[in-house]
């Protein structure tokens, strides 16, 4: 992306970051539609109305720098905060979490003159789920077998549920309510171990591109499979077909190759399925162990791929033997951005913030029949009247 896109040309406000180990999101509101990358939500008001929409964008934590410029170029320049010179004239306050609000908060106060108004990252979490299954029509669904079904939310009884966000690593979150959640479990085995073994296997240099690698690949040519122990045959007494997996990566063991003998992209699938099923896995049995029904997955390693949920789903179907559901966000990968940006409060008292930092309370959407990720009708308001049209609708 280039930062000095020129695109992105009208005022912008609401900035909200999280900062994780391996990505950066950005959620951000913008009155024009065309300033919005990777995604928005229209959303508007009744009233009088401020078009606009809740954009969305992301950065590899390695290359900080282009996120830097890209809120130097985008976000600071057009909301009054800059020098022509781009030094920062006043400290601009912004919502950030993650565990990079605290890592980095001094090299964007240097580099921008941000201030990070830093919220907590599981609570955040838990805002921007909450916030995306109350407000997004079709925000939630199902994927199995090839077959992806929007699921009606009940908000009446939506809870509880298990969110499990798949970043650098994992956390599987009970939540109870709003406010009310307890981190339950985890694993160090996510999105970080994906692509650290995966530069490492197949010289991949990011994840989208070892992502697009596993889609050519088949993990049969290097897991070793139920079949593959049996002669062919199922272990039907206790359930295994032949195609299940009995050992990751278990073939190498007695194929007698090297690491080079092996095409990339078949490495890339079997860690990919690894990963995938693990995570699945633990997840039920965390759900099993609280009597949860409903788990939610959320994060980057996701990234809509349907290899990915499909395998997830899978684990999640063997293991319940069909009584629980995988369930998954089109807006999967920014909750805590999210979150984050739903924690906007009124500070027009604030001399540090513009006057277009408005209140976010609530958000009431309507967004269209579309599936897509990218540009979701919405309809919403600020406590001050005005109406916001976004990547995700706010009231």
């Amino acid at each position: 992306m280039d930062p000095k896109n020129s695109r992105f040309s009208t005022q912008i406000s609401h900035l909200a970051l999280d900062i994780g180990g391996t990505l950066i999101k950005l959620v951000y509101f913008s009155p024009n539609g065309d300033n919005c990358e990777d995604g928005s939500i229209v959303v508007g008001n009744g009233c009088s109305v401020v078009q606009g929409r809740l954009c969305f964008a992301k950065f590899e934590t390695r290359k900080i720098d282009d996120c830097l410029d890209f809120i130097r170029f985008n976000i600071l320049q057009h909301s009054g905060v800059q020098h022509t010179n781009g030094t920062a004239r006043d400290k601009l306050s912004v919502k950030a979490t993650g565990g990079g609000a605290f890592k980095f908060a001094d090299l964007f106060k240097e580099k921008l003159g941000i201030v990070f108004d830093k919220e907590d990252e599981m609570h955040s979490l838990v805002c921007g789920v909450n916030f995306l299954l109350k407000t997004v029509p079709r925000e939630a669904f199902t994927y199995l077998d090839g077959q992806k079904e929007f699921v009606q939310i009940d908000h009446n009884d939506l809870y509880p549920y298990l969110l499990v966000n798949i970043g650098s690593g994992v956390s599987m979150i009970k939540v109870d309510g709003d406010g009310k959640y307890e981190r339950i479990s985890g694993t160090s085995l996510g999105g970080g171990t994906f692509l650290g073994l995966g530069k490492l296997l197949t010289k991949c240099k990011s994840f989208d591109e070892l992502l697009e690698l596993s889609h050519q690949g088949n993990n049969r040519v290097i897991d070793m499979l139920v079949g593959d122990i049996y002669g062919g045959t199922d272990y039907s007494k206790i359930g295994l077909s032949s195609t299940a997996i009995a050992s990751s990566f278990g073939k190498a063991i007695s194929d007698g190759k090297e690491l080079e003998d092996y095409q990339p992209e078949d490495v890339a699938r079997s860690l990919l399925r690894m990963i995938s099923n693990n995570i699945g896995q633990i997840a039920y049995l965390n759900a099993l162990r609280f009597g949860l029904k409903r788990i939610f997955f959320g994060g980057f390693f996701i990234r809509g791929l349907e290899y990915t949920m499909d395998t997830i789903s899978v684990a999640v179907h063997f293991w319940s033997r069909g009584e629980a559901k995988a369930m998954f966000l089109r807006h999967e990968g920014f909750l805590g951005a999210l979150g984050a940006f739903t924690s906007y409060k009124d500070q027009s008292h604030s001399t540090e913030l513009k006057p277009h930092h408005h209140t976010v309370e609530r958000a009431v959407l309507k967004c269209s029949d579309d599936d897509s990720f990218r540009h979701i009708p919405v309809t919403a308001n600020v406590n001050d009247g005005e109406a916001i049209e976004c990547s995700i609708n706010l009231v």
